[in-house]
This record gives structure tokens, C-alpha cells and sequence, in this order.
């Protein structure tokens, strides 16, 4: 494959700036996140180069008998950076200092997609929106207990989920089912 071939590929994917993983040496994220930063201002291509974001979650440590809250790195040696895949993009981010490469092939990075953007928290998750109550009664329209009524006993909205007693075999039996199986009485 020739370099002519490479640009074509990266230019395909300039359509939208797309979340890209940038591979790094250990220990060098947040300086790799500096100095693309840098090169960007350096270089006025922030309508390219979008954000730079080394993932960070926090995690309670014990040390020496003390309990601390400390931020640890989700992905050592990886920095997550949003941009348009340009060649100008792409040579700034791979050939800044601590910088191994892309995540994908060596021709054509591979973006992240949404579910993987929502699952790191980069993207926020829709927002789910019910006018069911606990306490409502409703029937089943759908799935193995279809036809079936029963009360919610617990709602999970960030699950999209209802835990329902159905009236069953005489017997008040709980099952989980989803927002979109059911309507109220």
C-alpha cells in the first residue's frame, strides 16, 4: 500500500470529528495531552483538533492505615483525542513526542463508536423520561408474560427497566421487564 492510498483513507473519515484512541508511552499521557494541546494552539487548529482527554476515575486507596480518594488513569498509555482525520490532524497527533501510534490499523485509525463513547461517560446517555409511578397498575403488551397485570414495584431509569408483581399461578411473582413492554391500566 502507498502513502497515496493512506491519504485517501484518512480523508474519507474527515466528514466529522470522530473520537480517536492515541496509543502512548506509560506515564506520558498527560504530556502527550499538553503538547497536542500545544500544537494545536501553536498551529490555530482547534476547529480540527476538537479535545484531548486522558480518562481519569477516582479509586479509594489504603495506605499506611489511611483511607484517600485518589484519581487513577482508566487507560494507562492511551490519551482519547476528538478531531476531524485529516492528514494535518493526523501527522500533528502521531508525531507528537511520547506518541506510538493510532489504534486501528497503520493506514486508518478506528474511531470509537457511540456505545464505547457512552460506556467511558464521554457521551451522556439519553435521557429516559416515564410517566409510570410506583404503585401504578399496568398491563403487559409484550414478551413471556404478555397479557398479564400486575403492580411496579421498583422503577430503574437509567435500565429503561419496571420490577412488576404479576398475579400468577395464584401467586404474586416479581419479573423485570422494559419501559416499552408495558402500558398502564
Amino acid at each position: 500500500m502507498d502513502m497515496s492510498e493512506n491519504v485517501k483513507q484518512i480523508e474519507s473519515d474527515s466528514t466529522r470529528a470522530l473520537w480517536y484512541v492515541a496509543h502512548t508511552y506509560s506515564g506520558y499521557e498527560n504530556k502527550v495531552k499538553e503538547n497536542i494541546e500545544a500544537a494545536v494552539i501553536r498551529r490555530n487548529m482547534s476547529d480540527i483538533i476538537e479535545e484531548v482527554v486522558v480518562p481519569m476515575h477516582k479509586v479509594e486507596e489504603t495506605k499506611n492505615g489511611e483511607r484517600k480518594v485518589v484519581e487513577k488513569k482508566v487507560f494507562p498509555g492511551y490519551v482519547l483525542v476528538k478531531m476531524y482525520m485529516t492528514d494535518d490532524a493526523w501527522y500533528i497527533v502521531r508525531n507528537t513526542r511520547g506518541v506510538t501510534g493510532f489504534v486501528g490499523p497503520a493506514s486508518k485509525p478506528v474511531p470509537l463508536t457511540e456505545e464505547e463513547l457512552r460506556n467511558l461517560g464521554i457521551i451522556e446517555k439519553e435521557t429516559i423520561t416515564t410517566d409510570l409511578k410506583v404503585g401504578d397498575e399496568i398491563e403487559v403488551l409484550s414478551g413471556p408474560f404478555e397479557s398479564y397485570t400486575g403492580v411496579i414495584e421498583e422503577i430503574n431509569i437509567d435500565k429503561a427497566k419496571l420490577k412488576v408483581n404479576i398475579s400468577m399461578f395464584g401467586r404474586e411473582t416479581p419479573v423485570e421487564l422494559d419501559f416499552t413492554q408495558v402500558s398502564k391500566f
